[in-house]
């Protein structure tokens, strides 16, 4: 058998156990730990504002999204408020009914612009030639029956703490039909209740109007009625006259009712209507920034027929 080596020898270096020249053991370098890791100063501060640059972005986009929202809704609300209140007002005129009093006693139907009433004239830029925009505000009253029982409606724009800034009011009160007097008695009523004392519908309301048209589908704007092609006079209309910007008021009495009526009614927008109420403690800088509105006016128009309308009043 060959001899062993001492188990000492197993320890030494292969080389010299077989005799050789030895060799010095080998490093193992790590060259992954000679690469730089990390950014520059520079490229922090570029991609920095890189990100600022992104997030105002997305701020500014976010902003705008919500000021549309906003917007949007407020409008939608208007909206909804203005076609409701329109939709109130057409059903109180398609109810209408001649009271068939006689010397012009009860009032079937009354349009009237408040004395001493000074309108909200706005300026509209992009016309040519240069107009303006007349907002009028008429009181109006209309009579009708159900049964055994008168029912006067009443409507009015009133001026409020506001300054300019109007609200609409609605009347109502209902008597007996055999009461004396009664059908006239609502009228008078409606003329000397205040509008505290009314159920507030909306505010911001610039302008309400109403005009009459007879059965050929004229404006009824005096005593003068066409029939026909033929001129005839009717009795039982009072129209104050002269016109007033470029409306014309009148009360119809025993049974003359108009064929149609023309609601138009202009409701100021949320936003403007905000603005206007901050200015209150200043009515000339309200009114100022009031007639430079006309943009943010959302007029409401609406043809209503009459059922109960009468021809032979207007023979």
């Amino acid at each position: 058998m060959k001899d062993r080596l001492p188990i000492a020898d197993c320890r030494l270096p292969i080389a010299a156990r077989s005799g050789g020249t030895a060799r010095s053991p080998v490093s193992i370098v790590n060259r992954k730990s000679k690469i730089v890791n990390g950014f520059t100063l520079v490229e922090v501060l570029v991609v920095m504002t890189l990100l600022s640059l992104i997030v105002l972005v997305l701020m500014a986009v976010f902003n705008s999204t919500q000021t549309a929202f906003r917007a949007g809704v407020t409008q939608s609300g208007v909206l909804e408020s203005g076609r409701a209140a329109m939709d109130l007002m057409a059903a109180d005129l398609r109810a209408m009914s001649p009271s068939l009093d006689t010397n012009n006693g009860a009032v079937n139907f009354s349009a009237v612009i408040p004395s001493g009433y000074t309108p909200l004239k706005q300026p509209l830029l992009a016309s040519i030639p240069a107009q303006s925009r007349t907002n009028v505000q008429e009181n109006i009253f209309i009579l009708s029956r159900q049964n055994q029982t008168w029912t006067g409606v009443g409507y009015v724009v009133a001026n409020s703490s506001q300054g300019d800034l109007d609200s609409l009011y609605r009347f109502t009160m209902t008597t007996n039909v055999q009461a004396a007097g009664a059908a006239a008695a609502l009228y008078n009523i409606f003329r000397t209740t205040p509008p505290a004392d009314m159920s507030h519908l909306m505010d911001g309301v610039v302008s309400l109007t109403v005009r009459a048209y007879d059965v050929n589908g004229g404006w009824m704007t005096n005593h003068v009625v066409f029939t026909g092609g033929q001129v005839a006079t009717n009795k039982n209309v009072y129209f104050f006259l002269p016109a007033t910007f470029g409306e014309t008021g009148f009360d119809m009495f025993s049974n003359t009712l108009p064929a149609s009526v023309q609601i138009e009614m202009g409701v100021l927008e949320d936003r403007a209507l905000q603005r206007a109420e901050s200015l209150s403690a200043s009515p000339s800088a309200q009114a100022s920034y009031l007639q430079q509105q006309a943009g943010a006016v959302h007029v409401f128009r609406q043809r209503v027929s009459i059922p109960n309308v009468d021809p032979s009043a207007y023979q």
